[in-house]
């Protein structure tokens, strides 16, 4: 099922947003992987919008497996302003001829863990990923190298911290192979810190938390994107857990807006926490988007706490992004909700 294009509004929010650094688009030519996943249609509308709105006659190279396939699936791709495909694996794919300002690395995200199944995969995926889009920044010239990261870098997060920093040195239970993805994803920043520290590469990397938005699969390990889904099937929504798991979301047009200007401020430097402060219980989000999506639809809360286990807490601390930049949080996760769901009415049926 193909899937409608992103809303004029939220494009015309990264556009605004993003404001004067788009002019350091200008005539650059950018290389980006994952760019027909969760956020990968995100980046390619909204540089499309950007392009044609400003005029900038820039090039953004996309890498994808299988490009038509891509393109039925996503047409709004097929015509956007200054996009190009390219086809290949993340892993090995043959260089495109010519040089790059910028290369954005995004493939591999979260989206992908529910459907790869093999841990080795994913690291492999991850970290060769890495190791050939950084090797492709050093022969295409390029002088700045965005990583799409994850907080899962942090490992558990601690009941007693309410809001982790990119300086918390807690890590993933290495002898867990679901830790697969979360050690990937420190291994590819290692390898990106030691690119960015022998050579002029810039880096820049972004770790993101979760989020809420069109693109966003609702028949995955995504409890927003379930709920969702069982909302608009006219219920019960299921919760998995026992409820007191806690979770903050940030907008899909937030997050966009976040990574351009990752990507393209002079000052951007090392990692940055990308999400959104402002926690909810996974009751709470099970709540709110009744509340949004269908009001009076039942809950089941299918598990039950266990004594003496703290609920699983996974916030970030935005400050640094705040600080450094003058990111911030502007649409609301209620807001975010409904606009997933108005674009979802959009397709005949929600998978």
């Amino acid at each position: 099922m193909s899937a409608p294009p992103l809303p004029a509004d939220d494009l015309a929010h990264v556009l605004t947003h993003v404001g004067d650094l788009w002019e350091r688009a200008r005539g650059t030519r950018t290389f980006l992987t994952g760019g027909t996943g969760f956020f990968g249609p995100w980046l390619v509308e909204s540089f499309a919008h950007a392009n044609e709105q400003r005029g900038l006659d820039a090039e953004l190279v996309v890498l994808s497996r299988d490009p038509d396939a891509a393109m039925r699936r996503l047409p709004a791709l097929r015509t956007a302003p200054g996009v190009t495909f390219w086809k290949g694996d993340v892993r090995d794919f043959a260089s495109p001829r010519g040089t790059f300002d910028l290369v954005i690395h995004g493939a591999a995200e979260s989206s992908q863990q529910g459907h790869v199944g093999d841990q080795r995969h994913m690291f492999d995926t991850i970290v060769d990923g890495t190791r050939r889009t950084l090797s492709l920044a050093r022969e295409a010239g390029a002088s700045s190298y965005l990583l799409l990261s994850s907080g899962a870098v942090y490992g558990k997060q601690p009941s007693s911290l309410t809001h982790v920093p990119e300086h918390y040195t807690g890590a993933p239970d290495i002898g867990d192979a679901r830790s697969a993805y979360g050690e990937g994803k420190r291994a590819a920043e290692v390898l990106a810190a030691v690119e960015g520290e022998h050579s002029e590469l810039s880096v820049r990397v972004a770790r993101c938390f979760a989020f809420v938005g069109p693109h966003l699969p609702l028949d995955i390990h995504f409890a927003i994107g379930n709920f969702v889904r069982d909302a608009m099937g006219r219920g019960p929504i299921r919760i998995q857990g026992d409820g007191t798991a806690v979770r903050s979301y940030l907008y899909m047009a937030d997050l966009a807006m976040w990574l351009w200007t990752l990507a393209l401020s002079p000052d951007a430097r090392g990692a940055y926490n990308v999400g959104s402060e402002e926690p909810l219980t996974i009751l709470e989000t099970a709540r709110l988007v009744a509340d949004v999506c269908r009001p009076g639809t039942p809950i089941e809360i299918l598990g039950k706490p266990v004594p003496g286990v703290q609920p699983h807490r996974y916030v970030p601390s935005t400050e640094r992004a705040r600080a450094e930049l003058g990111l911030c949080q502007t649409v609301s996760v209620r807001e975010g909700v409904m606009r997933l769901a108005r674009w979802h009415q959009l397709q005949p049926a929600i998978a």
